[in-house]
């Protein structure tokens, strides 16, 4: 069966979208790894917000349903960057959605992250396939169905070492240490295989593996390189995977682009701020392949309202659509700025309300900015929505604004209203 989903990384706990998301994923660890140490999974958050406590920096994924943020799967990649390695911890679906591709989208990811970090390779554990060693027919069962799985990537067992060493006299079903080259098709040396093992058992099993144990299973690696289990299931591997490329993009940057912008042009002698500079920025956008456009949402005047006063806001739509001449109005004469007692005199009032002398009253400079502010609010409402990166392109541009002034080619400052907007679900 398939499901419509999409895959996107969780950097934090502090957006409430992502609370929400690892909620559901403790949930699925909970039902599907019932054995497991809850505490692996309820720490994660905080894992993430202090990377390197434990010396490995960890990288979350979700596969979420397209029209809910249903989570219906997850992967927790563990990266060591100086011995530069990484390791897949966890990685599960739900038990009503397991099927539809999803392990294999989550693998291809973590894969794609491993390629993205120049690490020298993927590691992570799986439970033995032989009989022997597994004697519960069900578990041996899935074990070779994992193995067979992964092998279609190249991933095998590393062979010849002391990895599947009893911690604990009687221990059976010890797993074993598979190694993903990402299409290098070469084994890791002795030295690497060694530290990345010894990283494994020391920061990940510290408080189950005692020290003389750790000691014996390093010292057991002594092919050089490590030898890999030839393929039990596949002839050969499924995915031909190009070293270093990543296998597909899934983290790109929303773009909100102001589709009113063109319509504030001002050819005047002196007015620099020219639609050329959305076009240039938007085909390099285009070109790089890593952007995704987004439609301009529409916001009420109470997100604006929050950072510019409602006079000024008033009298930029007021007096934008009442100047229907051909020629912009300047201001020229700057009353004292008196809050209580603001000028009666319509020509004055430019002035009361701009901090420079090129900053023109134009029929279409209102609209322009109305609509750069919900770009604005779109790219925020997309970082709140689990977007990692939004990118608001309008103009003309807001930065100079004030709360009751305008001025510097700006009108509505975005960035304010934006920050306005997220600072009501914390930092």
């Amino acid at each position: 069966m398939s499901y419509s989903f999409s895959i996107r990384r969780i950097y934090d706990d502090i957006l409430p979208v992502n609370r929400e998301a690892l909620r559901q994923v403790k949930a699925i660890f909970l039902a599907q790894f019932s054995a497991a140490d809850p505490g692996e999974i309820e720490s994660l958050g905080h894992k993430m917000r202090n990377p390197f406590k434990e010396r490995f920096r960890p990288i979350l994924y979700v596969a979420e349903s397209m029209r809910r943020h249903q989570v219906l799967g997850f992967a927790v990649l563990l990266h060591e960057p100086e011995i530069n390695f990484c390791y897949l911890d966890w990685i599960a679906t739900s038990s009503e959605k397991s099927g539809g591709g999803l392990g294999g989208a989550l693998y291809e990811c973590v894969r794609e992250e491993t390629a993205a970090l120049k690490a020298n390779g993927l590691f992570f554990e799986c439970l033995p396939d032989d009989e022997k060693e597994c004697p519960d027919p069900e578990l041996l069962k899935q074990n070779r169905a994992r193995l067979k799985f992964y092998e279609r990537y190249d991933a095998r067992p590393i062979i010849g070492t002391g990895y599947e060493y009893p911690v604990k006299e009687g221990d059976t079903c010890m797993p074993h240490l598979v190694f993903d080259g990402m299409g290098l098709h070469q084994a890791p040396s002795k030295q690497f295989a060694r530290k990345v093992i010894r990283a494994i058992l020391e920061r990940k099993y510290g408080n189950v593996c005692p020290a003389e144990y750790v000691e014996k299973v390093v010292a057991s690696v002594t092919d050089d390189p490590v030898h890999l289990r030839e393929s039990r299931y596949l002839k050969a591997p499924v995915v031909q995977t190009q070293p270093g490329v990543p296998i597909h993009r899934h983290q790109e940057i929303a773009v909100v682009v102001n589709t009113q912008h063109a319509v504030h042009h001002i050819k005047e002698r002196g007015y620099v701020e020219s639609p050329v500079r959305m076009e240039v920025i938007l085909a390099a956008m285009d070109e790089s392949g890593f952007c995704r456009r987004v439609a301009v949402r529409k916001f009420p005047d109470r997100h604006i309202l929050e950072v510019h006063d409602k006079d000024f806001f008033e009298y930029l739509r007021r007096a934008c659509a009442h100047n229907s001449g051909k020629r912009p109005l300047y201001p020229y004469v700057f009353p004292i700025r008196n809050q209580a007692r603001p000028p009666k005199e319509e020509s004055v009032l430019p002035g009361y309300y701009c901090i420079d002398t090129f900053t023109p009253i134009d029929k279409q400079a209102f609209p322009a900015a109305r609509e750069g502010a919900d770009c604005a609010l779109t790219a925020a409402y997309e970082i709140l929505g689990g977007q990692r990166l939004a990118y608001a392109l309008t103009r003309p541009p807001g930065h100079h604004a004030e709360r009751r002034a305008f001025g510097g080619f700006c009108y509505l400052n975005n960035v304010a209203i934006a920050a306005q907007y997220l600072s009501k679900y914390g930092r």
